[in-house]
């Protein structure tokens, strides 16, 4: 099979939108809908990013913010309703932006219709629709599964006598996929945003939803180092193989995926799927270009900044994504600690050069283009349940809100309103306001190299080499397409280093992570700062 790289979702840049904490257009203090409106110009023009991901906006008691949906068809109410987000869809493919929506199909809001039924009878119609259980002969639980978020997966219900299974919180019960109306009732739930016209769903936890259907007890992980990408507490306690990712998963993915085919065109699907065992996390391209277009690849948001570890972690990429397939990369997001607060500024320079070279499709975090950092929010106003019931594992710090200007609250939310998390202290100058105007910020870096990335056809579709060898601390390869050749260098070293180019013969600085090097360099050698990053035109 040939392998097609016109499609938008291989040559584009995706942005996530965090609703809750991206614009507030009605004073409450929360970001909406309308707000996404708003900032569209900002996203199409002064950035440049070519599709938006939305996370859930939902109507949800709010149990885990969105992710605890309590009817898949609507819109909560503290985010607008249907009318705005048809005309958001509207404006941005006005902007020429694609809209991606989350889509959480694991599990429900015990509050939603469906579980209220479920749960009220054990021969009421919607039982099976869930996943429920039997105690042991002592009352304990079914098996030892344990849930995401602390504790065990099985919450009692005194009516009916009987555990429902929740991965996450036990606001949270895991749907029953392996019931056939279930099913039906989830692809309805795709079809409903598709016939509105979005143009592709980022699926929450999509290795979740089908687990062994004989429940057998995790084993006990006796190595650490096979735990997951995300330790959680007690949780990596167990090696988690029978309460997720069975294989049958694999046959509603190629079921989805007929259904996103039928559309014209075709619609897009990413799954969040973190599975350390690359070969397993590439079964999810399908058998054939016939499931998920690509399964989230995360490893970047744990690798140490250092050149083998980022060598080694593109290697395993371009290993194991089949023939069909497309990489993709991702370096933070609403659940993981902000690039500029974990890896520092000057490697967040870096990681945002890093992410917008490589081969694959990039996604993009708001406000990381700002070099937004983490903002530690004491225990007892913490808002994240995860935060509240494992300690270390709040998410608070890297959600809050978007930082426009160093006007009160970041232009966020009005003055005098408190926002639903506090600003950053550093608002004043982290802000897009400001880094518009300064030449040199991460913000114009980040809207230089956009811009690159429209006009080369090399890093959109091109091939990926390996440079080599290349001096201690260092990393660079070649991306080509046609006789179009772009190299990207990085010292990730504390001394300067020196390169030899001279292989590729005359060369052109495009940009460098300082911002402050272009023009024609040497014939031969090119030396770098200590973390500085370069993208070199081979003329």
């Amino acid at each position: 099979m040939e392998k097609d790289t016109s499609v938008w979702w291989k040559t584009g840049v995706i942005y996530q939108v965090y609703p809750r904490s991206f614009q507030d257009s009605d004073g409450d203090g929360i970001g909406d809908l309308q707000g996404v409106i708003n900032r569209l110009d900002y996203l199409s023009k002064t950035l440049g990013v070519d599709a938006i991901w939305l996370s859930p906006f939902y109507p949800s008691p709010q149990a885990d913010f969105g992710y605890d949906v309590m009817d898949y068809c609507n819109v909560d109410p503290v985010f607008g309703d249907l009318t705005v987000f048809d005309r958001l869809l509207c404006e941005a493919h006005q902007r020429g932006l694609k809209v991606i929506i989350d889509i959480v199909p694991n599990h429900t809001s015990d509050r939603h219709p469906w579980f209220v039924e479920s749960r009220s009878s054990r021969e009421n119609p919607k039982r099976d629709w869930y996943i429920w259980q039997d105690a042991k002969e002592d009352g304990t639980p079914p098996n030892n599964w344990l849930a995401v978020f602390g504790g065990s997966s099985w919450e009692w219900d005194e009516t009916t006598q009987q555990y429902y299974l929740h991965s996450f919180l036990k606001e949270q019960p895991d749907l029953n996929w392996r019931n056939a109306d279930v099913r039906e009732a989830m692809f309805n739930v795709y079809r409903f945003w598709l016939d509105r016209g979005v143009d592709g769903f980022r699926i929450d936890v999509a290795h979740y939803i089908m687990k062994d259907p004989e429940m057998r007890d995790n084993p006990i992980n006796r190595d650490p180092s096979k735990g997951e990408l995300k330790p959680t507490g007690d949780y990596d306690k167990l090696l988690h193989i029978y309460d997720k990712g069975h294989p049958d998963v694999h046959g509603v993915y190629h079921d989805l995926r007929d259904i996103l085919d039928s559309y014209s065109p075709p619609r897009y699907s990413v799954g969040e799927i973190h599975i350390a065992e690359w070969k397993e996390w590439a079964t999810y391209y399908g058998q054939n270009n016939d499931e998920l277009h690509m399964p989230f690849n995360f490893a970047l948001l744990v690798a140490p900044w250092k050149a083998a570890a980022i060598r080694k972690v593109i290697e395993n990429v371009e290993k194991v994504t089949p023939s069909w397939g497309w990489p993709n990369y991702v370096l933070g997001n609403h659940d993981e600690p902000r690039i500029a607060g974990r890896l520092g500024v000057e490697k967040a320079r870096q990681a945002a050069m890093l992410l917008l070279t490589l081969r694959g499709t990039p996604t993009l975090y708001n406000g990381d283009e700002f070099g937004q950092k983490n903002v530690e929010i004491p225990l007892e106003e913490q808002k994240d349940p995860w935060g509240k019931r494992v300690s270390g594992t709040g998410r608070d710090r890297n959600r809050t809100p978007n930082q426009w200007s160093p006007e009160a609250n970041a232009g966020f939310t009005p003055a005098g309103v408190t926002p639903w998390l506090p600003v950053a202290d550093d608002y004043r100058t982290v802000n897009m306001e400001c880094e518009l105007k300064e030449s040199r910020s991460i913000l114009n870096l980040y809207r230089k190299l956009l811009a690159f990335r429209k006009l080369s056809a090399a890093i959109k579709s091109g091939t990926y080499e390996l440079i080599d060898p290349t001096p201690a601390d260092c990393f660079a390869f070649l991306r080509q397409s046609g006789h179009e050749r772009i190299i990207t260098a990085f010292n990730m070293g504390e001394t300067t280093a020196r390169f030899d180019f001279h292989r590729f013969g005359r060369l052109e600085i495009i940009v460098s992570t300082g911002m402050d090097r272009a023009g024609l360099a040497d014939s031969r050698y090119v030396d770098l700062s200590p973390w500085e990053g370069l993208v070199l035109r081979v003329l």
